[in-house]
């Protein structure tokens, strides 16, 4: 306690803000798991279960834009207030009897989940930027890509342990307990951290206005399409065709479906994490994210997912070659990714960073909403291979959006 008491406001701001952003993280991975598995064992469809989280997408579309003008108004530190608030709203409502949680009702809980989500991750990330030049004036560029690879890496490796946690839960307790135990932790949490995190971080000193949500700046335009398409060539395979998959096709327990994607998440939250390391061995030192080593992972990225998609067509019943497969796509969307999360705070403006921010994650947003409605449709239709396929269309798509940045 003694060391803590010690470090400067700005770091006990950061590691405030990271503890919040981890335990949402592992409260939204279980979430989702939970959810996804249980609603699997009633017998629903994959595109049954894809219309289950499309409100949770939709309205993480619209959180991250109106998120990043009430940023803006009223401070960062609030709006992560107000989502951790709404996230145990959304937990509660879900410990209901089954015979309550109708598709409408699991719809609308999982439309407030995805708000709280968006409005957690846009506070979290926003605010780094201000921080960063608080701790450390000098090569102020290396430090906030590592600060961002490192809460983006350790959120997305949380998220895999959410993953897991939420297929431990439904093993060990029933979907209503699990989902009330995660909400008191969350209260926890955020009762321990908020009061480390008073002032008002990222309120302009002007009344933001809503017209300024949608960005003019052409750099920051390409670089939200390419990362809608890049998290749609994620989560076409990844949010319902994957898991139904392995469960319908390859036999695996709910458990081991559970814990496999656990693992891929945290692998891939590791590399993200430790993206500007790698990016220092790769170039002789040099730790700083650039627009040429973007596009030379995007197009990376999109090769690799074009050897996968014809792996699986030649060994359709091979756990080696999809396991294998997954593994080195998630390692290179991992670089993409951290990159892309570096540039968008880079180029965010300090006065209005939320609004920046929040349009780029916006356009995440509806690239998860797209994938997570095709997974499910394409897959039901036509199968893995076809959502791998749309996966490498939008890989592709992305890196040439990256090319158009300035």
């Amino acid at each position: 306690m003694g060391s803590f008491s010690s470090l400067s406001q700005p770091v006990k701001k950061y590691i405030a803000i990271t503890a919040n952003y981890w335990a949402f993280t592992l409260t939204d991975g279980a979430l989702r798991m939970l959810v996804l598995l249980y609603f699997y064992q009633l017998g629903y469809s994959p595109f049954a279960l894809a219309t289950l989280f499309i409100l949770y997408e939709v309205f993480g579309v619209i959180t991250n834009l109106v998120g990043g003008w009430l940023g803006a108004r009223i401070g960062l530190n609030k709006t992560m207030l107000i989502g951790i608030i709404i996230q145990m709203l959304a937990l509660v409502m879900l410990a209901l009897p089954s015979e309550y949680l109708t598709v409408a009702y699991v719809m609308f809980a999982q439309a407030l989940s995805g708000i709280a989500k968006d409005l957690n991750k846009m506070s979290a990330k926003s605010s780094i930027k201000l921080l960063v030049t608080k701790v450390d004036s000098e090569e102020t560029d290396n430090k906030l890509f590592t600060w961002v690879a490192l809460l983006t890496g350790s959120k997305n490796t949380l998220k895999g342990v959410g993953f897991f946690l939420g297929g431990l839960l439904l093993t060990t307790f029933d979907f209503q307990l699990s989902v009330l135990l995660m909400a008191v932790a969350l209260a926890i949490v955020a009762l321990s951290t908020f009061p480390m995190l008073r002032g008002d971080i990222g309120k302009t000193r002007y009344k933001a206005k809503f017209s300024q949500l949608f960005s003019k700046n052409a750099s920051l335009n390409y670089l939200s399409a390419a990362r809608l398409c890049l998290f749609a060539g994620r989560d076409v395979w990844f949010v319902i065709a994957l898991p139904v998959y392995l469960a319908s096709q390859l036999n695996w327990q709910h458990q081991a479906v559970g814990t496999f994607l656990a693992c891929w998440i945290i692998f891939y939250g590791v590399i993200q994490a430790n993206a500007p390391k790698i990016l220092s061995l790769l170039s002789g030192g040099v730790e700083k994210g650039s627009h040429q080593q973007v596009i030379h992972w995007s197009v990376l990225l999109a090769l690799v997912t074009s050897i996968l998609c014809i792996a699986i067509y030649i060994f359709p019943q091979s756990n080696e070659v999809l396991i294998i497969g997954l593994f080195i796509f998630g390692a290179v969307f991992a670089m993409n990714s951290s990159l892309h999360s570096y540039l968008i705070v880079a180029l965010a403006r300090d006065e209005g960073v939320s609004m920046d921010v929040g349009f780029y994650y916006m356009a995440n947003a509806m690239g998860r909403l797209l994938g997570t409605v095709l997974s499910g449709l394409i897959y039901q239709q036509l199968g893995l291979f076809a959502c791998m396929s749309f996966a490498f269309i939008f890989t592709l798509l992305a890196s040439n959006f990256v090319r158009k940045i300035a």
